[in-house]
């Protein structure tokens, strides 16, 4: 389960900056504004829900259907996941940016 952590709202880390969420990421998070920290540890819990580590290699994903929306249907390694998602979120108020 994805931890509440408290945020100094007027000067946020990256980490826990509020950010936007695509519908396709939605799918796997729940609708945003989120912290990106929160995002990241919901992915992982959704991953590990759904047993989509690599037996071979816990660093590989291997995405379902609903997670490849986000990141592809290939197999991916976690540092290779961050970048996909990267195009999945955006600050509220960006215009532009992620897969809106």
């Amino acid at each position: 389960m994805a931890k509440q952590v408290k945020v100094d709202k007027t000067n946020p880390d990256a980490v826990h900056q509020q950010i936007e969420v695509s519908p396709e990421l939605a799918a796997v998070v729940g609708e945003g504004p989120m912290a990106r920290g929160e995002v990241v540890s919901k992915i992982w819990d959704y991953i590990r829900k759904h047993k989509l580590q690599a037996e071979d290699d816990g660093r590989e994903i291997e995405p379902d259907e609903t997670l490849a929306k986000v990141v592809g249907d290939k197999r991916l390694s976690m540092f290779q996941m961050t970048a996909k998602v990267n195009a999945h979120i955006r600050s509220p108020g960006q215009e532009g940016g992620g897969k809106r």
